[in-house]
């Protein structure tokens, strides 16, 4: 999945508009202006879409994690330069504060099963001999349960 694909995901999910989707990149410290962040929501045969770098949507992750559990005092996280959908798995995780089981119920609402050992495995060191690539499969059918979840009740 590209980066722009789970930004547009998750401001229908959340059903947030050009001024919220600002606010957040702000919330970690990072100024943007409306025309990059309407640029990024383009469809990708748009002439005037920007893709989305990993920076920037790791500032936007960081940034939703602040605005759903707070900023936390002090220096805030380092920006990853590479996402992969792990980091990217972890941050909505971490946004959301889910649970293992949440994920799973969030997974089964897309109707796709996963086993407890499976889902955790995402979250390891890369180093760990455990660790598994999260696929855009998992990862797609994840964002469609949090948008099942979390749409409806916008």
């Amino acid at each position: 999945m590209t980066n722009n694909d789970i930004l547009r995901r998750l401001r229908y999910t959340f059903d947030f508009d050009d001024s919220k989707m600002i606010e957040i990149f702000a919330l970690a410290d990072y100024p943007v202006t409306r025309e990059q962040v309407v640029n990024w929501l383009k469809k990708d045969d748009d002439p005037a879409y920007q893709a989305c770098r990993d920076e920037q949507m790791a500032t936007f992750l960081n940034g939703l994690i602040n605005e759903k559990r707070g900023k936390k005092e002090g220096v805030q996280p380092e920006i990853e330069k590479r996402l992969t959908n792990n980091i990217v798995f972890r941050k909505l995780k971490i946004a959301l504060d889910l649970k293992d089981e949440d994920i799973l119920q969030l997974l089964a609402l897309a109707d796709f099963s996963m086993s407890k050992h499976e889902l955790s495995a995402f979250f390891r060191k890369p180093e760990h001999k455990n660790y598994r690539e999260c696929k855009d499969q998992v990862l797609r059918n994840f964002l469609q349960g949090v948008q099942l979840q979390y749409r409806s009740e916008v």
